[in-house]
């Protein structure tokens, strides 16, 4: 392929097409006529011997070929973005979309503060938060340059992903003061009421029911729900027991809420935050990045008072 005869300008257009699958609203984005747009299209189509964009029922849909040039296409302009305009922009003047991937709960407890410091620092810079949609999902985003920040428990290293350790996890027992099981809580007192699960995909059992089985013993769930933003309301106005996160009832929970160390022993994990090495240097990314790992870290060294039963 000959590349001097490749016009730059069509990969930035390609790029937007990608992102949006649609020619009007990538015409938008660029501030171009969409004539110009579908005339761009026509010429990315000849030079990949590809459709890249298809009509369906619904709109458009990127061909597999148009899937696999979306992240090294979007890294390929970031290089050439950087090579030709090297000086730094003040964070203040910075205007960027940050889209982070993650769960309700990191999501509530990062909402408030990335806004309070974007507004001090760098007021230009808006973040997106995106549906979690599963661990293998948040992956694809990070690969293909649908998210820019990732916030999961990633159990491996991936090629041209930078992970980071925000905190370590740990459980704790949660029900409202005054629930009969606080009168003396052990074993017998945490298996003698139903119980709240919470998953994203109506599971009602969990790792730790295998390992209660073994005990000799089995837990009643009461109720499953999709967030962990549902938790308190149902605790405090029932007598369902949940086993949450300590992080997680810490920051959201009311203060007369009773807390107890689990009866059983819990594997904890380690939640971490990712992002595509492609943006190493990207200013805006890595900005909101340091503002989550040091919410986090704050969060996390905050005292949890536990009783015990």
């Amino acid at each position: 392929m000959n590349l001097r005869g490749i016009d730059l300008n069509l990969l930035v257009v390609l790029d937007a097409l990608l992102e949006e699958a649609h020619v009007s609203r990538a015409a938008h984005r660029l501030n171009l006529s969409q004539p110009a747009v579908s005339s761009a299209l026509q010429r990315c189509r000849a030079l990949f011997s590809d459709r890249l964009l298809e009509r369906g029922r619904g709109g458009m849909t990127r061909t597999p070929l148009a899937d696999t040039l979306r992240a090294p296409l979007r890294s390929i302009l970031a290089d050439v973005e950087s090579l030709l305009d090297p000086q730094e922009l003040p964070l203040d003047r910075i205007e960027r979309v940050v889209r982070i991937t993650t769960a309700d709960d990191p999501a509530a407890q990062l909402a408030c503060p990335l806004v309070e410091n974007l507004t001090r620092t760098a007021p230009g810079v808006t973040v997106v938060f995106r549906p979690w949609l599963g661990q293998d999902s948040v992956v694809r985003e990070l690969l293909d340059g649908d998210t820019d920040i990732a916030i999961a428990v990633f159990d491996r290293e991936i090629e041209n992903v930078e992970i980071r350790p925000l905190f370590d996890a740990d459980y704790v027992v949660a029900m409202r003061t005054g629930h009969p099981a606080a009168a003396a809580f052990d074993l017998n007192a945490w298996l003698a009421y139903p119980h709240v699960v919470v998953s994203g995909r109506a599971e009602w059992r969990t790792p730790l029911d295998p390992h209660v089985s073994i005990m000799g013993h089995r837990r009643r769930v009461g109720l499953v729900v999709p967030s962990f933003q549902l938790v308190p309301a149902v605790l405090a106005a029932t007598d369902l027991i949940a086993m949450l996160p300590r992080q997680s009832i810490a920051a959201h929970a009311h203060p007369e809420f009773a807390l107890y160390p689990p009866p059983v022993a819990v594997d904890g994990f380690t939640l971490k935050v990712a992002w595509h090495s492609r943006q190493n240097l990207d200013r805006a990314v890595q900005h909101v990045t340091g503002i989550v790992r040091e919410t986090f870290e704050t969060a996390s060294a905050q005292p949890t008072l536990l009783l015990e039963g």
